[in-house]
């Protein structure tokens, strides 16, 4: 894909930084909450998980300017109600219940959102076939 006056040729994300207080306790809740991938961890206390092919970065913030939540990400998974029992099984600290956030031609779109042990915002999406 080359270069074009409307864009610069970019056709993915390719990583999400994630604000961690603590990189350590975070990566674990990744990997044995969610259940995410550790591609690798690297000095000083960073932590990479593969999301479908988009990778998350934990980190602590460097600067004070930098250390606030971050951007909410909706994981989507095929079964919103069985992921919502198995996480809040393993202690997830959800918002709300799923629920159905709108009608769309060919599924329903639901949601639910829930905190990860740094305090950030997520949440599960499941476009659920009708």
């Amino acid at each position: 894909m080359s270069a074009t006056a409307t864009g610069v040729g970019i056709t993915r994300l390719g990583q999400i930084a994630i604000n961690a207080k603590d990189v350590e306790r975070a990566a674990a809740f990744y990997q044995d909450k969610l259940g995410l991938k550790l591609l690798f961890k690297a000095p000083p206390g960073l932590a990479f998980f593969d999301c479908g092919g988009v990778r998350l970065m934990l980190d602590r913030a460097e600067k004070p300017e930098f250390d606030h939540p971050s951007s909410v990400l909706y994981f989507a998974v095929p079964d919103i109600q069985g992921a919502y029992g198995k996480m809040k099984e393993s202690g997830v600290s959800f918002e709300d219940e799923p629920h159905l956030i709108a009608k769309m031609p060919t599924h329903d779109l639901w949601m639910t959102f829930f905190r990860d042990s740094e305090g950030n915002l997520l949440a599960l999406m499941s476009e659920v076939a009708r």
